[in-house]
């Protein structure tokens, strides 16, 4: 497995795990062994899902008004997913300094056009945008 299909695979499941703590409202260990008990676990990379879920859920307030300051709508009017994705690319942005700026967005954007909104893809891609150029 490469590291980019693993972290691919770990977006997915970031992306689930994020969107179910919005629901649930579960805690990071209680998130990190659920998901770490799906099969699909095996094969993405477990320490990037652990480093950043644990993050995201340690620094929601501060990655929400980081993603506040691009948005044209209240935070609150954002669908789950949209939140879960544009949370999970402030993270990215803020503390994986080794991944590229335009595979944050570019990933954000293909879970987007996968599980969002008919064009929340489109949201996310210029939100993201305009947060990479204030935040790198």
């Amino acid at each position: 497995m490469s590291s980019t299909q693993g972290r691919h695979g770990a977006r997915r499941l970031l992306l689930q795990a994020l969107y179910q703590e919005q629901i649930a409202a579960n805690d990071t260990a209680e998130l990190i062994n659920q998901f770490a008990a799906r099969d699909e676990f095996a094969a993405v990379d477990g320490d990037y899902f652990r480093d950043v879920l644990s993050d995201v859920l340690s620094r929601t307030v501060a990655l929400d008004e980081i993603i506040d300051g691009f948005l044209d709508r209240p935070i609150v009017q954002l669908d789950p997913v949209e939140l879960a994705l544009l949370r999970l690319g402030a993270s990215e942005l803020t503390s994986q300094a080794d991944v590229p700026t335009n595979v944050i967005i570019n990933e954000a954007v293909e879970l987007a056009k996968e599980y969002g909104a008919q064009d929340s893809f489109r949201y996310i891609n210029a939100v993201l945008d305009k947060a990479s150029k204030a935040l790198r």
